[in-house]
């Protein structure tokens, strides 16, 4: 599958997922968590959303050559999985028998490799400008 398809599909996917997941948080987990753990879980649906939408775009965008795409590709996709997937896991600590307090670091370094692919798109830019 070449890299402007492996684009379209895991941004098609992280749509996928979080309307199934913004729909299971609005009718299904009000009994289970708080409303605090739901605002979050929220966050994590809002984050995946536009990281999907961002790789649907940037799939028919021009960024000079494939090196550049790819990197791209990879650092939304995996900093969305960390900051989004831990922020999901870490909405339910509440209600699990175990702990998953090993699972907050995690958030923080998603969240950075997400900018870190936000900055070399604006380094992009600006530098074919």
């Amino acid at each position: 599958m070449n890299l402007k398809n492996k684009m379209r599909l895991t941004g098609s996917l992280f749509m996928l997922i979080s309307v199934l997941l913004g729909a299971i948080a609005s009718h299904y987990l009000e009994p289970l968590l708080s409303s605090e753990a739901i605002a979050s879980f929220q966050v994590g649906v809002r984050y995946l959303t536009y990281h999907g939408l961002a790789l649907l775009l940037f799939s028919s965008i021009d960024v000079g050559n494939k090196k550049r795409k790819r990197s791209f590709f990879v650092l939304i996709t995996l900093g969305s999985l960390l900051f989004s997937g831990s922020i999901f896991l870490l909405s339910f600590k509440e209600v699990l028998p175990f702990s998953i307090g090993w699972v907050g670091p995690i958030t923080p370094v998603g969240g950075g490799i997400l900018i870190l692919g936000w900055c070399f798109s604006v380094w992009y830019f600006i530098k074919k400008t």
